[in-house]
């Protein structure tokens, strides 16, 4: 899985690659599965996407909400509909744990990733993701 980061992270602006971080950050979710889960698609012995959701509390929803985090395939595996796959399982897992609202964040320049989502009937938000260290 640390590899698939390598290749989401390589381009998305906000982010660079930091294997030690990315490892401590695989592990912290999948030490609670009952609020955080990984899918991962595999061909043979490789794993070649990935995509994962962690639940919080929203206030404006009055219950849960899912943020759908770091899905990417292998450019290998590209138009084998790995993603909508992924993508799929992901919010069916939110929603069986009562997710009211499902959210994510994609790079805006990354017209790719934006057509995918706006395919598969995400919708922009007038919200702006702000960020702080």
């Amino acid at each position: 899985m640390v590899n698939l980061l390598r290749l989401l992270f390589s381009v998305e602006e906000d982010f660079t690659f930091d294997e030690f971080r990315h490892r401590m950050g695989l592990a912290m979710m999948l030490e609670n599965e009952n609020d955080r889960c990984i899918m991962v698609a595999e061909r043979e012995v490789l794993i070649v996407g990935m995509c994962s959701a962690q639940l919080l509390v929203s206030t404006a929803e009055g219950g849960l909400a899912a943020l759908i985090e770091d899905l990417v395939v292998d450019e290998a595996y590209h138009l084998q509909k790995i993603g909508s796959t992924l993508l799929s399982a992901v919010e069916s897992w939110a929603l069986s744990k009562g997710a009211k609202r499902l959210e994510l964040l994609a790079d805006r320049n990354n017209a790719r990733a934006s057509g995918f989502y706006k395919k598969r009937g995400w919708r922009r938000t007038q919200l702006v993701c702000l960020h702080k260290n």
